[in-house]
């Protein structure tokens, strides 16, 4: 009888031991991952041309003047250069500065900048405040034509989410 307490004691300890060094290791962090293949490595194009770059801005601005928000709105090359700029009347003179920001931000990382808004605010990834010209803030699309990097565009004036929905707008007209 007291063998059989004593085994199971000792399979009681070793389950409990088991678990409590199971538990004591810490999650995998996913900055640690090594993906198979490269995200975002959208093949550059030529840059975007001053015609497309005018549509674009030029449909954003009918969708902001229809849902009433003044707006700046920029559109850069692949390497984030301005190509095009407009200044609707009334918008925030410090969204100048921040529609060429977002839309070079994009371009540069060939990504939107609300990828980068959700890893500072979702998943805490403070590093991104290190990633040289990074802004955070949802507004910056990059612009693709046959699976090829063009450009980007960036607008600011509103909340985000209305940014981030007349960029949308202006992306519709590339092809």
């Amino acid at each position: 009888m007291r063998y059989g307490l004593f085994a199971a004691m000792a399979v009681a300890a070793t389950t409990l031991g088991a678990g409590a060094a199971q538990a004591q290791q810490p999650a995998q962090n996913p900055l640690d991952v090594i993906p198979d293949k490269m995200p975002f490595n959208v093949p550059y194009g030529m840059p975007i041309s001053l015609a497309q770059a005018q549509a674009a801005i030029q449909a954003v601005v009918d969708e902001a003047n229809r849902r009433g928000w003044p707006e700046d709105v920029a559109v850069v090359g692949p390497s984030g250069d301005l190509v095009a700029f407009v200044r609707m009347d009334g918008a925030q003179l410090a969204s100048i500065a921040i529609a060429q920001h977002k839309a070079r931000t994009a371009a540069r990382y060939r990504r939107p900048t609300v990828l980068f808004e959700n890893a500072l605010q979702k998943s805490d990834y403070k590093y991104m405040l290190s990633l040289d010209d990074v802004i955070a803030s949802r507004g910056g699309i990059p612009l693709i034509a046959d699976g090829k990097l063009i450009g980007a565009i960036g607008c600011s004036g509103a909340t985000g989410s209305q940014d981030e929905a007349l960029c949308k707008v202006g992306v519709a007209t590339v092809k």
